[in-house]
């Protein structure tokens, strides 16, 4: 007897549909960014049910193929998946497939793409004083021939970095292989996308500690102007080693 043929995206779409317990499908990943999609690419589905909703589609909860990757969820829980977590800028990049609840599973995805202004704060206070720190090791291992261990305290600088201005615009970070594609749509205020991009990629390979204290003066400037001057002073004379010269 022949194996059974694995269940494709549209199979299962179709399948969905004729559930009324699915109240939305949300589409990620690869093929929810524009020109992102490669002969690799899979399809990334939330599928949404009403509470307490009896449905013989749970039993493709975990299912997972190379070209099918389901999340089975109640309404309930998608409403918080990723708030706060490693998916929320998966979902909020998401592509509505369905929506059964007249632009609720919409306006879900669009409250996951902002940060409330509270959060984005504390998250933006966080994350700035994880940037000082490794940018402020990386200049002192560089200042001290530390070669190697600057270099990688420079590299850590820059996930921090990114954090902090994606927090200061209210925004969850891209995952990296996302960066690009978000910039070149959604730039970031008061930075032009290409100088940015070149460096952080030459701080993260050389630890430019000149280039990496040019950066902090702007960083130092726009967390002063978004409220964050504690965080800051609480380094003190450590500072002046951050600062350029």
């Amino acid at each position: 007897m022949p194996a059974p043929h694995p269940l494709t995206y549209d199979s299962f779409v179709k399948l969905a549909l004729t559930d009324p317990a699915v109240v939305g499908l949300v589409l990620k990943g690869s093929r929810a960014h524009e020109g992102m999609v490669t002969e690799h690419s899979d399809h990334d589905l939330y599928v949404v049910l009403a509470d307490d909703a009896t449905t013989d589609l749970t039993r493709f909860q975990g299912y997972r193929t190379a070209g099918l990757d389901l999340v089975v969820i109640p309404l309930t829980e998608f409403r918080t998946a990723g708030m706060p977590g490693f998916e929320r800028y998966a979902l909020a990049r998401a592509q509505v497939v369905l929506d059964r609840l007249d632009g609720g599973i919409a306006a879900i995805l669009a409250a996951k793409a902002l940060l409330d202004a509270d959060e984005a704060y504390r998250d933006a206070g966080g994350w700035l004083d994880a940037y000082a720190n490794s940018l402020y090791r990386s200049l002192k291992n560089a200042r001290d021939g530390q070669g190697l261990a600057a270099r990688l305290d420079a590299d850590d600088s820059v996930r921090f970095l990114l954090e902090l201005l994606f927090a200061l615009d209210r925004r969850p970070r891209p995952y990296n292989k996302y960066l690009e594609w978000e910039l070149a749509r959604r730039p970031l205020p008061g930075w032009d996308t290409g100088p940015l991009l070149d460096a952080v990629d030459r701080v993260a390979r050389t630890g430019d500690a000149v280039l990496q204290r040019r950066l902090f003066a702007r960083v130092e400037a726009a967390a002063r102007q978004a409220g964050h001057g504690a965080v800051l002073d609480a380094w003190g004379a450590d500072l002046d080693l951050m600062r350029p010269r």
